[in-house]
């Protein structure tokens, strides 16, 4: 292992981006509820820490808007609709990555699908000079194979694979400071 691999989640160094958690997909998606709950807790632990939060959907006309707990943590965050499956081929999308601090050098993904959006999000990210983390409790597929194939490629192409306390701890870094005594409730 290298200096590269080892390092903690820096909350100025991180961004989050949510990518396609919307309703008449996730009506399919393999532990769905599971997923919701968890990047919702992502968007919270997010905004707590200050840390941006770039959010897509994938032509929401015809798969909707965020599945509700996800939107309700989401609150006035904006969501940057695409066609493209890898969101750094989308220009609003790879423009507002751009736009974050300069200190931002690690995006932590979490959505649908992981073989899909979030592996060739994943792929251009890492194309892009990012390190990726990919919370594997916050992202899945219509079928489980998949999911799994998925955080596979994910882990050969360099993206951590963790889960959502897993990042959310490695943020906090430590115990009784506002932020931990703030995102407690919502870890027990």
């Amino acid at each position: 292992m290298n200096d590269d691999t080892l390092y903690h989640l820096d909350p100025k160094a991180c961004a989050l981006l949510v990518v396609d958690i919307q309703e008449n997909l996730m009506r399919v998606i393999h532990g769905q509820e599971e997923v919701a709950k968890n990047a919702a807790l992502l968007v919270r632990a997010a905004k707590v820490l200050d840390l941006p939060i770039v959010a897509t959907t994938q032509y929401v006309t015809r798969i909707g808007p965020f599945v509700a707990p996800v939107a309700e943590a989401l609150g006035e965050v904006s969501a940057l609709d695409k066609l493209e499956f890898d969101c750094f081929n989308n220009e609003a999308i790879k423009a507002a990555v751009k736009r974050l601090p300069a200190s931002v050098n690690t995006l932590i993904l979490c959505g649908v699908e992981t073989h899909i959006c979030v592996y060739q999000t994943a792929l251009g990210a890492l194309k892009a000079g990012y390190r990726v983390w990919v919370a594997a409790d916050a992202v899945s597929s219509r079928v489980k194979k998949n999911y799994k194939l998925g955080l596979a490629r994910l882990r050969e192409m360099g993206a951590v694979v963790g889960t959502t306390e897993m990042i959310i701890y490695d943020w906090l870094g430590k115990a009784g400071t506002p932020e931990f005594k703030a995102l407690l409730p919502l870890l027990k």
